[in-house]
């Protein structure tokens, strides 16, 4: 399943799932806490400088800046 690290810039995809890793259950809470839910679409606007980190994303209305490690929690399936 791609990821939201995976989008080009500007590119959307569509939230299937949050998967949080080993040791950091409460990633998804947080991130579903903050609008990124199963079915919602998600754009990449920007990537950090140095290592693509951090991700300007926006989902619905609002944008956020995640940590790569947190991006990789939200499976999407990418629009084209």
């Amino acid at each position: 399943m791609n990821t939201v690290n995976s989008l080009a810039l500007r590119q959307q995809g569509v939230i299937r799932a949050l998967v949080a890793p080993p040791g950091q259950p409460e990633w998804a809470q947080h991130l579903s806490d903050l609008g990124f839910v199963a079915g919602e679409v998600v754009t990449l606007l920007r990537r950090g400088l140095l290592g693509g980190d951090p991700l300007v994303v926006r989902v619905g209305l609002s944008t956020y800046a995640l940590r790569g490690a947190e991006a990789s929690c939200v499976q999407i399936e990418p629009l084209r």
